[in-house]
Parts: structure tokens; C-alpha cells; sequence
């Protein structure tokens, strides 16, 4: 029997997910390491690798379908040896149903296909077929391949099993010339006219949310509604920092360090020597993290995701910048591994490479604080009763009060303010 290829589960906390593309088409030989599919989870978009070897028979769930549950199959494997008859004696749910999101071509029962049970209509296509209006067995390749064609499938006589259109008849259709649609002209088909703005309404257009901004939003609206947010700010004036990085940076061969890298290396080493603040909420217990490791907030084209810098306090700059630039290029590009972006016991959110002056961040629950980094700006200040300038970066503390109370948030951020302000010691 074949090989049932079953939605994985990419995630802890994943139920269901997008299929978003195949990378292998029915027939295509597969063997183990192989990505097959690409799959968005509610966190990012992850390539799906082969675990058996064989040919893919058929592809159950095609590229694009939404709500995929977690072990729900979405493929046939077919063994070394196998005959693809054995396709259609695969195990599958009873009666003549079609699963959510499928091809309409595409059957999930072990009964014979409709099309065989009607005596006037032939295996293959033709025009008796057309006649009766009985459904067109086709893989959603040949479906795709002769869309683009501009070939009718009720004019092609199908070579797969009980009659099914694949691959190979659309293609042969094409070289021959055959199963083109012709003969009445398609019905003149009248467009309704788009729906009539409300007074003074402004044009718009709508973007479909993806899976991972939905997750966002439900995440934020939870984080917001549910958790005694309160917030400690503090300004940390870093010219002394500016000429250190200015220095290492020119004494530097590839990659430079950034000022963001200084803050996280300033996090990890605050929060040493404040454990307390490396917390997070249980309704039974505050779970109090041994290992630091900093989830750092990126932003990408499919919305907001925090890898995570494992270990920051056993880094140096030169380790830690580097480690942002491979996991922030893994996180445009949707490659993250769960564990790259699973976890954590602090965030750090910057916004001052935009300009923002401060911001107050939303918490990463079950995170129980989020450090909002703003701007390093000139501004007035007084030292030793003038006024002087200074470049000044104001950082916000976003807390579960929950976890920690106003008197821990305040001494990790007179430790990480004794850091940003005294660089030296982050490099001892």
C-alpha cells in the first residue's frame, strides 16, 4: 500500500496550517532529505522535507489550501516496485467525499470514481462524457498545465487508473493539437458593476490575511486585553558607546557591530545580574529561566517574528552580531527552524534605526517583559549643573506585573543604563 504523506506538525502549538506550494509533482521520484512542500505555519513559512523513499503517486491536498489539520494527508507515496493502481485502493475515509480544500478532481474514498459507475460515459474523455455532464478525473498538475494550454479535459481520454487525466495526456494533447476548446462561443458574461461606495468612503483594495498575521493579531489582542502591562522608561546617553563601536568597527573585517547589538549584549548581562526579570507568567508557578536567551523582534513582509539569540550572556559582540544577521536573513526568507524562533525569556524591540524618539512595546507572552529601544538623538542635558549635549537613547520597559513587580523592572534598568553608559564593562 502506499506511503500516506501526513501535514506535519512544525510547531509545538500548531493545529493546522497553509500548504502553501508542492516542490515535487505527482510522479517525481523522492527520497529521504527531499523538501517536498512548503509549509506556513502560524510562525513562519517552512520547507517540508521527505522522510521515505519512492515516487510521489498523488497529491491530496493541493498547493495554496488553507486549515490544513495536522496529520491529515496530504499525499501518496508509492513505494519502490508499487503499480499506481494501488493508488486507488489506498485506505480513505468511505463514500464518495471530497476533503476541505481539495481539487474538485481529486476523490478521497476507496469507492470506484463516479465517472466509471455511469454506463453511458466512457473511462476517457469524450463527448458523451460532456453530455451527461459527469465529473473530469484529473491530477491538479494536469488541471494546471492544461489551463495554461487552453485545452478542454473533457475532450482527453485519461491513461491513469480508472480513467484519471495526468501529466503525460495533457502534454500529448498539446504536441497533437487535440482537445482544444472550440465549437459555441462561451456565453457573453456581464460584469457587475463594483459595489457603490459609501458617501465620502475612500477608495481601497483588501489584502487577505495570511496565517501568520492572524496569529499576530490574536496574540496582541490577548497580550493587550489580558496582561497588567505597566512600563518604566529610561535615558541612557551613549556617546561613549558610539566611539567604542566606531572604534571595533574600524578594526573589523566583514560584518559590523550595531548599535542593537550593544543592547542585546547590555540585556543579557542586566539580566545576570537580575534574574528575577528572566521570567514568565504560569497559573501555578512564575517560571524563572536559568539560560538567557534573548528573543530579538524582526521585522518581515508576512508581519512581525522574534528569533532568538540563545545564550547571550556566553557572547561576545562579535558573536551576537553575527548570530542577528544569519537569524534576521533566515526570518525574511521564512527559514527559521522552531527552535531558532520557539522560546525565550526576554525581548528586545528596536525601532531607532526609523527614527522613532520611544515607543511603548505589547509583551511576547508568556514572556514577562519587552524592552522598547528608540533613537540615539542629540539632546540637551545638564552635567555638573550646565548645559551640555549629549546623545541620549530612550529605552522602554514593558512589564507583566504579574511576574515582576515596579521595583525588579527598576533595578534591571538601572543595570542595563550602568552598561549602555560604561561599554568597557560589557567587553570585560
Amino acid at each position: 500500500m502506499p506511503i500516506e504523506i501526513l501535514m506535519p506538525a512544525l510547531s509545538p502549538t500548531m493545529s493546522e496550517g497553509t500548504l502553501a506550494r508542492w516542490l515535487k509533482a505527482e510522479g517525481e521520484a523522492v527520497k529521504p532529505g527531499d523538501v517536498l512542500a512548503e509549509i506556513e505555519t502560524d510562525k513562519a513559512t517552512m520547507e517540508f522535507e521527505a522522510a521515505d523513499e519512492g515516487i510521489l503517486g498523488r497529491i491530496l491536498v493541493p498547493g495554496g489550501t488553507a486549515g490544513v489539520k495536522v496529520n491529515q494527508p496530504i499525499g501518496l507515496l508509492l513505494e519502490e516496485g508499487e503499480d499506481r493502481t494501488v493508488l486507488d485502493r489506498a485506505s480513505r475515509p468511505s463514500n464518495t467525499s471530497v476533503m476541505p480544500g481539495l481539487d474538485p478532481g481529486i476523490h478521497v474514498a476507496a469507492a470506484t470514481p463516479a465517472l466509471a459507475m455511469d454506463p453511458r460515459v466512457k473511462p476517457g474523455g469524450d463527448e458523451s462524457r460532456r453530455q451527461t455532464g459527469a465529473r473530469t478525473f484529473a491530477s491538479p498538475l494536469a488541471r494546471r498545465i492544461a489551463a495554461e494550454a487552453g485545452l478542454d479535459l473533457a475532450r482527453l481520454t485519461g491513461s491513469g487508473p480508472q480513467g484519471r487525466i495526468v501529466k503525460a495526456d495533457v502534454e500529448q494533447a498539446i504536441q497533437s493539437g487535440t482537445g482544444r476548446s472550440v465549437a459555441a462561443p462561451a456565453p457573453a458574461v456581464t460584469k457587475a458593476p463594483p459595489p457603490a461606495l459609501a458617501p465620502f468612503e475612500p477608495a481601497y483594495e483588501e489584502i487577505p490575511n495570511s496565517s501568520i498575521r492572524k496569529v499576530i493579531a490574536r496574540r496582541l489582542t490577548e497580550a493587550k486585553a489580558t496582561v497588567p502591562h505597566f512600563y518604566l522608561s529610561v535615558d541612557c546617553q551613549v556617546d561613549a558607546l558610539l566611539k567604542i563601536r566606531a572604534d571595533l568597527n574600524a578594526r573589523l573585517e566583514g560584518g559590523k557591530l550595531s548599535v542593537n547589538d550593544f543592547v542585546v549584549r547590555a540585556v543579557a548581562l542586566a539580566l545576570k545580574t537580575v534574574p528575577a526579570a528572566n521570567a514568565s507568567w504560569g497559573e501555578e508557578a512564575i517560571r524563572r529561566y536559568r539560560d538567557i536567551d534573548i528573543s530579538v523582534a524582526v521585522a518581515t513582509d508576512n508581519g512581525l517574528i522574534t528569533p532568538i539569540v540563545h545564550h547571550a550572556d556566553r557572547k561576545g559582540l562579535a558573536e551576537i552580531s553575527a548570530a542577528m544577521k544569519t537569524l534576521a536573513a533566515k526570518a525574511r526568507d521564512g527559514k527559521l527552524k522552531p527552535e531558532e524562533f520557539q522560546g525565550g525569556g526576554f525581548t528586545v524591540s528596536n525601532l531607532g534605526m526609523y527614527g522613532i524618539k520611544s515607543f511603548s512595546a505589547i509583551l511576547n507572552p508568556p514572556q514577562g517583559c519587552i524592552l522598547a529601544v528608540g533613537a540615539a538623538e542629540q539632546r540637551p542635558v545638564v552635567k555638573d549643573g550646565a548645559l551640555a549635549v549629549a546623545t541620549v537613547m530612550t529605552c522602554t520597559l514593558s512589564v507583566d506585573h504579574r511576574v515582576v513587580d515596579g521595583a525588579v523592572g527598576a533595578e534591571f534598568l538601572a543595570a542595563f543604563k550602568g552598561l549602555i553608559e560604561d561599554p568597557l564593562s560589557m567587553l570585560l
